[in-house]
């Protein structure tokens, strides 16, 4: 697939750290046709284990072997109210409520960038939320940017707590999630995090989305075999950046309904393709991501507590290294 039909590489930096490794890259289409060599290569050169730290400078997430982790996911932008059932906007004092949650349930090893707080300003939601983290825990962070602009200013703030750059290189207390976009597509943003991450030796966690049956095959193997070479590619890009920076193999993947246009992320079938392609990345030796412990359910009921519960179950037996 890396090389027919190719991967879309919309950012120009990575197309040129990608042609003069070897790559046959067409400018005007932005499509790379990335030999297995390169791929190979960049496989070499990615650590199969490194920690995240919390506060305190303590080892506390291991990302590689088998270890089992949880985070609370990520990005939600609408809040249920469980006395009405209503939904309303996510806001700050939304997101300080999860952060205290999570801070004091021992079952999560880490937090997140939960959801995007639309009472500030778009430009800053990235920012905002990692800020309101790193105030209100101690905890390792999964998080990520929304530009190619942020991520250098969510670097440096991460870098302010850890007292230097280096520090931060060597102590790194969050993991940013990069998304291709379905189907093999690197985008100008999502390459361009790549390349800074990479350059700033702070982990990345490709987050590849193959929706089987809509912008991925509708097998499962099809959608896992997609997942692999977007994940492969970005891999690539990641390591010309700067070999040996640390990377992990994720994902939120999904099935597609067509008959309502959703997502079913608390469906078996997502369960299967996300244990597939954690297979994938343990066969390569490197660490593993995937978003699991979702619900189809609209309120709290049985079937959240079953579809969220197995999802989570499934993701451990399948020694996925943090389940967001």
């Amino acid at each position: 697939l890396m090389i027919k039909p190719g991967i879309k590489v919309q950012n120009a930096e990575a197309r040129k750290l990608l042609a003069e490794a070897g790559s046959q890259v067409d400018e005007e289409s932005m499509i790379v046709r990335i030999p297995e060599q390169i791929v190979l290569k960049a496989l070499e050169t990615v650590p199969h284990e490194f920690f995240l730290y919390d506060y305190d400078g303590n080892p506390t997430v291991q990302y590689g072997g088998d270890a089992v982790q949880f985070d609370p996911g990520s990005s939600g932008i609408s809040i249920l109210i469980p006395e009405t059932l209503e939904h309303k906007t996510a806001e700050t004092a939304d997101l300080i409520r999860i952060i205290k949650v999570a801070e004091s349930l021992p079952q999560y090893d880490a937090q997140s960038t939960a959801i995007v707080c639309h009472d500030v300003p778009k430009d800053i939601h990235d920012l905002y939320r990692l800020y309101l983290v790193m105030l209100y825990s101690k905890k390792p962070i999964v998080t990520g940017a929304f530009t190619n602009k942020t991520v250098h200013q969510m670097i440096d703030m991460l870098a302010i707590f850890a007292g230097s750059h280096e520090n931060l290189r060597n102590y790194p207390r969050a993991v940013f999630d990069a998304c291709p976009s379905p189907p093999l597509i690197w985008s100008n943003f999502g390459a361009g995090n790549l390349i800074s991450l990479a350059r700033a030796g702070v982990p990345a966690e490709i987050v590849s989305m193959p929706l089987a049956g809509a912008a991925a095959p509708v097998t499962l193997l099809g959608a896992v075999t997609q997942h692999a070479a977007e994940c492969l590619s970005g891999i690539a890009i990641h390591q010309l950046a700067h070999a040996g920076s640390p990377i992990v193999w994720g994902g939120a993947p999904s099935t597609f309904d067509m008959r309502k246009g959703g997502t079913p992320f608390g469906s078996v079938e997502t369960a299967m393709i996300d244990s597939s392609y954690a297979q994938v990345g343990k066969s390569l030796g490197l660490p593993t991501h995937a978003y699991l412990g979702s619900t189809e359910s609209k309120v709290l009921d049985m079937q959240a507590g079953l579809e969220s519960g197995m999802g989570a179950m499934i993701g451990a037996l399948s020694g996925i290294n943090m389940i967001s």
